[in-house]
């Protein structure tokens, strides 16, 4: 089993900026993709950013580039989303995932991760 989860979420003025971390435990894979994904109310899932564990490729949402970065740090088997310009737009549940198998192309997409924490609250006032 693979246990995800996320903590940094809050509350914060528009501008402002906040850093998600997602700590992951369990079974390590030999190809490893995690990504974040937001869920405002009334809305469904939607893609922010995904890193490669090995190599640390990134891709981001348009909505998010330029204000946001995905990175991780080995040693704490940890990945961040630093969240920087908040707009109220981006309030949301953010969650983080993960991919076991080498299916990057298929980053954007909820259905193809296999594993999700159990996501943290991002508010932004405006």
């Amino acid at each position: 089993q693979v246990q995800l989860v996320e903590s940094g979420g809050g509350l914060v003025q528009a501008g402002g900026s906040l850093r998600l971390s997602c700590a992951a435990s369990g079974r390590t894979f030999s190809r490893y993709v995690m990504g974040w994904f937001r869920q405002a109310p009334g809305k469904e899932r939607e893609f922010v950013a995904a890193i490669r564990w090995s190599g640390g490729s990134t891709y981001y949402a348009d909505s998010v580039k330029g204000r946001f970065t995905i990175s991780r740090d080995n040693a704490k088997n940890t990945v961040y989303l630093q969240m920087n310009s908040l707009k109220p737009e981006d309030t949301a549940v953010y969650y983080c995932a993960a991919m076991d198998g080498s299916r990057w192309f298929f980053h954007r997409r909820p259905d193809e991760y296999d594993y999700w924490g159990q996501g943290t609250q991002v508010t932004v006032s405006s």
